[in-house]
């Protein structure tokens, strides 16, 4: 187990860089940049100042120099000017629309980020795997199609009509505004019990919205896993020896049925987050889907970039769980890929 680790850690280092270089010509795809185009700008303005400024900040980070070499300076392995060091030591760059370094734009984004993603996927697991497993264990009942339905209907309904929906609910029904992660007089403010408490208040709308789709998915595969697994030689030889249901569904069957939960944690990350962007601009959230959008947008690369690769980063990480927690939880996954000794 501990060489499987091993070996999994080191495949996740080659894995960020080629993510790394994939993000950087994304972002490098469209014409021009974001100081190329404020430069044309300002020479039609004759605004001196601020073209020295924007001349001075596209030397410092490499902007023009050849592709290869601006790539070495982002991620940090060739030395930039004046001081720039590169991903690698933490350096995120500079943002060119907010005139900010990057660390300093983000602030509470990515932790407000991971916090509601976070938050999202407990609440799939903590509603998906009762649902599924009564779903499994009546099949065919009138609960079992009542659920059944319900999640075809959680499948089929847009993340952000729902948002829009609860949004007009709570405000015509019960007088609330949803709308953020917390309220307005915390924003930009140091953490606090109060801010922890407003964002508390805030999440459970969102978390809803951008979960259901996913709990949805995940009870229809915990069923057909379950499903699947009761019908199974093993299950029918324990039954025969006169072994306890309960105790026989929880000790194999549903052991089994697990796989699902524990392989979505890479899965489930990407999806969450991508689902979250929308979501986040209907519902004004202040997370990092509505400035990733706007920073590919406007073509800020140092701030897209920065994004992309946290939120990359927590896939890979996420990967990295699930696939020693699946070793861990399945003994049929050999960790060598071959005939267990």
């Amino acid at each position: 187990m501990l060489r499987y680790t091993l070996r999994r850690m080191l495949i996740m280092i080659p894995t960020l860089i080629v993510i790394s270089f994939v993000t950087f010509v994304i972002i490098q795809l469209p014409p021009g940049d974001f100081l190329s185009n404020q430069i044309a700008e300002l020479q039609s303005q004759g605004d001196k100042a601020a073209m020295e400024k924007a001349e001075f900040l596209r030397k410092q980070y490499g902007l023009d120099k050849p592709f290869l070499e601006q790539y070495a300076i982002w991620i940090g392995v060739w030395p930039g000017e004046n001081g720039f060091s590169g991903l690698i030591q933490g350096d995120l760059g500079w943002s060119f629309e907010h005139d900010l370094p990057v660390k300093e734009v983000v602030g509470d984004r990515l932790l407000l980020s991971f916090i509601l993603n976070f938050s999202v996927i407990l609440f799939t697991w903590a509603v998906a795997f009762p649902i599924g497993f009564y779903s499994a264990t009546r099949q065919y009942s009138w609960g079992d199609h009542g659920l059944t339905f319900l999640g075809y209907v959680g499948l089929a309904t847009p993340n952000f009509l729902f948002a829009l929906v609860l949004m007009y609910f709570a405000n015509v029904q019960f007088g609330l505004s949803v709308g953020g992660i917390m309220a307005p007089e915390y924003l930009g403010q140091p953490w606090s019990i109060g801010k922890a408490r407003s964002v508390l208040e805030h999440l459970w709308i969102p978390v809803i919205v951008i979960g259901t789709s996913g709990t949805a998915g995940m009870i229809r595969r915990l069923r057909a896993n379950l499903l699947d697994e009761l019908q199974k030689p093993y299950v029918v030889t324990a039954r025969a020896k006169g072994m306890p249901p309960f105790g026989l569904l929880v000790k194999y069957p549903l052991r089994m049925a697990l796989n699902p939960f524990i392989a979505d944690i890479g899965n489930l990350l990407p999806s969450v987050i991508s689902g979250s962007a929308i979501v986040a601009v209907v519902l004004s959230l202040q997370t990092s889907g509505p400035m990733l959008l706007e920073a590919l947008r406007s073509q800020d690369q140092y701030l897209a970039g920065s994004f992309l690769m946290f939120l990359s980063l927590l896939t890979v990480i996420g990967m990295f769980i699930s696939d020693l927690l699946l070793a861990a939880l399945d003994p049929r996954i050999r960790l060598t890929g071959g005939v267990a000794k």
